[in-house]
């Protein structure tokens, strides 16, 4: 059962990481709407960005069971790798810029929730 947990833990940080793909996705690019109102009319009316509310609203209701399930000390820090998700398919799918500093720190995310996985007790 805590395989299952895991990898549902895992499947949560990627929706919550497609979730916010598609909402950068469905807002202009460079911020082309200056003013608040501008922006929130932009979100409203994309489909994108409610793709990405709905995939949120879906990670949270599957990190529910996750929690009743797993210690919040090994679940929480998985979240983490949101970032590191995050960073890699926000450089590939969206364009952005790469850099080795930002390597560094998803690598440095990486090692980390190695280092809480390893110390939690079966």
């Amino acid at each position: 059962m805590k395989t299952i947990a895991l990898v549902l833990a895992v499947f949560c940080v990627l929706l919550s990481s497609a979730a916010q793909l598609a909402m950068k996705r469905g807002l202009a690019p460079g911020g082309a709407h200056a003013d608040v109102a501008g922006t929130y009319l932009q979100a409203f009316t994309s489909p994108l960005v409610w793709l990405g509310l709905f995939l949120y609203g879906a990670s949270a209701v599957l990190w529910l069971w996750v929690l009743s399930r797993l210690d919040v000390s090994l679940a929480y820090p998985l979240v983490s790798l949101g970032f590191v998700v995050t960073v890699g398919l926000g450089i590939v799918w969206l364009g952005e810029p790469f850099s080795w500093l930002r390597v560094a720190g998803c690598t440095l995310i990486v090692i980390g929730v190695s280092l809480l996985a390893l110390d939690v007790r079966a």
